[in-house]
């Protein structure tokens, strides 16, 4: 779950729907940006799915006692978060290996500098379920670390949606992105992270538009009442709480 806490409720995003916002920014992506167009619907497929270990996890959130507010998909557990994501990624696999490769990569990612167990067993885990893939499919390692900076970037720019307060200035943004997006710069004309910048309540631009047109996407989401949580529980305040949306424009200058 993606959480943002306001004054009086916490917004609550579903990793799933969010990870839907991350396959139509890269149906949008401009394909020129990449060496070539070999496996570009893979990775639409990847962008799409790469949150589904979620899925079981977000159906009932959990509270978080100690930061009194419910787990986020930073501060989850850490086994169950890893039992599903295998769970997920043999789901993608059997669906699509390069998909699941490139998901692979991505959440190997998060644990690179872990010195935890559980953690380094994960890793050699999914280290044999890349080389598996990589034996089976003709793979540009080139091309392949550009899908896999791409997944990053959609992942990113879907969380900065999501974790922002709509219209925020830039100084107000969540810490993450305040200097760009990370791994980015292969999209860039000047070889530099892309620059994201909210410029109305609905409307998001950039320092280099590397989509093929603007566009809108529709964010899916909870706002569940702090009272309402301390009256019944997170668990039904959740279920009572009405399922929003929001779009927001994906722009290449200010639009009126």
């Amino acid at each position: 779950m993606i959480i943002r806490d306001t004054k009086d409720s916490f917004i609550m995003i579903k990793q799933h729907d969010h990870a839907f916002l991350s396959g139509k920014i890269t149906e949008h992506f401009k394909p020129s940006l990449l060496k070539s167009h070999s496996f570009f619907n893979d990775v639409q497929y990847a962008a799409y799915e790469h949150d589904r270990s979620w899925i079981g996890l977000d159906d009932t959130p959990i509270w978080n006692d100690q930061l009194n507010i419910p787990y986020t998909f930073s501060d989850y557990p850490l086994l169950p978060k890893l039992a599903f994501y295998k769970i997920g990624l043999d789901e993608i696999e059997n669906v699509n290996p390069y998909s699941s490769l490139l998901c692979s990569l991505h959440f190997c990612s998060f644990f690179t500098q872990s010195k935890n167990k559980d953690c380094l067993v994960f890793l050699q885990e999914e280290a044999k379920r890349q080389s598996s893939i990589k034996s089976q499919l003709d793979v540009d390692e080139k091309l392949l670390l550009q899908h896999f900076r791409l997944l990053q970037f959609s992942d990113d720019l879907s969380l900065y949606l999501c974790l922002n307060e709509p219209g925020a200035e830039k100084e107000e943004e969540h810490p993450w992105f305040q200097n760009g997006f990370k791994n980015t710069e292969l999209f860039h004309p000047l070889k530099q992270p892309l620059m994201a910048e909210w410029i109305k309540e609905h409307e998001v631009t950039f320092d280099a538009f590397p989509f093929m047109n603007d566009f809108h996407l529709s964010l899916k989401y909870k706002a569940v009442s702090k009272k309402l949580i301390k009256d019944m529980g997170i668990v039904d305040a959740y279920e009572k709480s009405e399922i929003e949306e929001r779009r927001i424009l994906l722009c290449k200058k200010v639009c009126l």
